[in-house]
């Protein structure tokens, strides 16, 4: 069609990879989250830390609760987030009809 491969890769390949990798990104931020939360029992620190040494050791169930609760509502607003971003530069979504 006349464009040289580097034309080919900046127009066309990457606009087109964009909600792909967008998707892929808020999988691995939603699995690190998770990770992190479980690295709490070990003494990775963070939110797992604080529900296990302040809510489940201490036998206070409402510290645990709530830790819990943070982390699902953070993993709820990467994963909106993120499914938003990757719908919004999604070019086959958008037709001119």
């Amino acid at each position: 069609m006349g464009a040289s491969p580097l034309q080919i890769i900046v127009k066309v390949m990457i606009p087109e990879s964009v909600p792909s990798l967008i998707s892929n990104f808020t999988i691995a931020v939603t699995t690190v989250l998770g990770y992190t939360a479980m690295s709490g029992i070990i003494g990775g620190g963070g939110l797992g830390k604080i529900a296990i040494n302040y809510g489940y050791y201490r036998y206070k169930y409402l510290v645990m609760l709530v830790a819990v609760v943070i982390l699902v509502l953070l993993v709820q607003l990467f994963q909106s987030v993120g499914t938003k971003l990757a719908k919004a530069t999604d070019k086959r979504l958008k037709s001119g009809k």
